[in-house]
């Protein structure tokens, strides 16, 4: 299975720090966003990454290189001026990530899921077009994404109660995009909640560290409980 992350976001509400450095590298715990996922997804046993740039794209490549760090063989997704979104961006992507299911995290979220947790998954996600990793539901978005059935073998649904919060981590079936013009701003939300009303979304609830890094007060508050982390150990 190949892993794509998402790194082509502006990060205007983390702005002034993303004037000039893009999401992914700025630092919490002594490294870049974007090396924890790297990290986990190696010890994990992923080889394949896919990276998509946009604003500031090219400092990227330039502090990852190709992967041989990590272990990994690291590709990368430019993308042309204007805001691809989401779906846009991934379905860009597809060529880089091959014909079978794929994981993409969001480039700008700090999470302990262990992305081990893919690979076990069927790979051909049977009926689905999606597995979507869903969290408790942060002070900054109380009304949650998606529902979870689990009596309904672990379905995502989209009722207004009961929702939690997508986590920005997912595992997709390349036909989930198939129906996007190439090259044309898509966003992803509208995508899943389409295949989730046809019972094609299965889902599982993080119960553990889930950061969505969209500010500079949870980046700075981020950075200080690992540092108190690394103190700790």
């Amino acid at each position: 299975m190949r892993a794509m992350i998402l790194a082509a976001g502006r990060g205007e509400r983390l702005r002034p720090l993303t004037d000039h450095t893009p999401k992914p590298l700025l630092a919490v715990g002594g490294k870049p966003l974007i090396v924890w996922h790297l990290e986990r997804l190696a010890r994990a046993g992923f080889r394949e990454v896919v990276i998509n740039l946009a604003h500031l794209g090219e400092q990227i490549p330039a502090a990852l290189g190709d992967g041989a760090s990590w272990g990994l063989k690291i590709r990368y997704s430019p993308e042309p001026p204007g805001a691809l979104e989401t779906a846009g961006g991934i379905a860009r992507a597809l060529p880089l990530l091959g014909p079978a299911p794929f994981l993409v995290l969001n480039g700008d979220i700090f999470c302990d899921w262990d992305p081990a947790a893919a690979l076990d998954l069927d790979l051909d996600l049977k009926d689905r077009l999606a597995h979507l990793v869903l969290v408790d539901n942060p002070p900054h978005h109380p009304t949650g994404d998606f529902t979870l059935e689990v009596e309904a073998d672990g379905r995502v649904g989209n009722q207004e109660a009961g929702r939690l919060t997508f986590a920005g981590i997912g595992i997709y079936a390349p036909a989930l995009f198939a129906g996007l013009a190439a090259d044309t701003p898509a966003r992803l939300a509208p995508l899943l909640r389409a295949a989730a009303d046809a019972g094609r979304v299965s889902g599982e609830r993080h119960p553990g560290r889930w950061v969505d890094v969209g500010t500079p007060e949870r980046l700075h508050r981020l950075d200080q409980e690992l540092a108190a982390d690394r103190a700790a150990d």
